[in-house]
């Protein structure tokens, strides 16, 4: 006699048109990838600010109904790269064409056609037997009496098009259009993580990510480009409360000064906002202690970048 697996670990039976599958958020840096995954899953998993070039690897996250279960690799954007991180980025994004089964292509619906949406399409046209949805994103930056039909057709004469959904990732225009789309073209399959699982980004990833996103909102210059996070210590201590030593690598010295601040006022405010986003995601009560560290031009240092995590092999 069979065993009711399901039932036999506590889950509820699925359906046997239960859908599930791979997705792939691309599109050129600050199209908003990561704020349109932090929307669907109705939670922040991905850190954002309206700088470009924010996300540096890829992000999973799970997005699970009585319907389907979606897995979302939020990539980072593609660019014209500078050095070896840059190499590692555009590598990160293009390697998830082969691993999905749904590409979404986010663009900016607020600004023209150009040399960049370009050269994604005709990456796209090399991509066989894989819908492409096209998500026209930032609609609510358009005029309201827009010809939605004939900006989704000049789309279609570039590239084709499994569906060009218009959407806004900042207040969840579309989002849920998209997710019944996506319910539609995602293969039957199983439940691959529990339902209450959201990513599988490990705890000291999403705080160094956390880190990094308060020195892109507290630094208002390009040396957020500059920066990395690594965790050094993560240690439980006999009060129960969580020691957390945080080293930021910069480039310059110069770097080093502007991110510490006057008698280090500039760190204390990256430190606090970081701080009470970590103590009120993970419920943890924190001692969060960040180092800054030069290390010159670490973003073309093979070495570091492989410490950092950003590894092309593993990808």
């Amino acid at each position: 006699m069979g065993i009711d697996l399901d039932a036999y670990f506590g889950h509820k039976a699925l359906s046997a048109d239960y859908r599930s599958g791979f997705v792939a958020l691309i599109g050129r840096p600050n199209a908003g990838k990561s704020t349109l995954l932090n929307q669907v899953l109705g939670q922040k998993v991905a850190i954002v600010s309206d700088k470009p070039q924010t996300t540096r690897t890829k992000i999973q996250g799970i997005y699970t109904d009585e319907k389907m279960q979606a897995i979302f690799f939020d990539t980072p954007g593609l660019h014209k790269p500078r050095h070896k991180l840059g190499d590692y980025m555009n590598k990160a994004a293009e390697t998830t064409f082969g691993d999905v089964d749904v590409i979404c292509y986010l663009a900016d619906a607020s600004q023209p056609f150009g040399g960049g949406e370009a050269h994604i399409c005709r990456q796209l046209a090399q991509v066989k037997q894989k819908p492409v949805f096209l998500l026209l994103n930032k609609m609510d930056l358009l005029p309201a009496d827009v010809d939605v039909d004939a900006l989704a057709q000049s789309w279609r004469d570039k590239l084709t098009l499994a569906a060009v959904l218009p959407i806004s990732a900042k207040d969840g225009q579309g989002v849920d259009k998209l997710l019944a789309a996506l319910g539609d073209a995602l293969p039957v399959g199983p439940r691959y993580y529990d339902d209450e699982q959201l990513t599988d980004q490990p705890e000291r990833q999403i705080m160094a990510e956390i880190i990094r996103e308060k020195i892109f909102l507290a630094v208002r210059e390009e040396i957020p480009h500059a920066v990395a996070v690594s965790i050094n210590q993560y240690q439980r201590r006999a009060n129960g409360m969580l020691y957390l030593e945080a080293f930021i690598y910069v480039e310059r010295d110069s770097q080093k000064g502007i991110i510490i601040g006057k008698g280090g006022a500039m760190l204390r405010v990256i430190g606090q906002a970081a701080r009470a986003e970590i103590e009120g995601l993970f419920a943890e009560q924190l001692y969060l202690e960040l180092r800054v560290k030069v290390k010159k031009d670490w973003r073309d240092d093979a070495w570091l970048l492989k410490t950092l995590g950003y590894d092309p092999k593993k990808l």
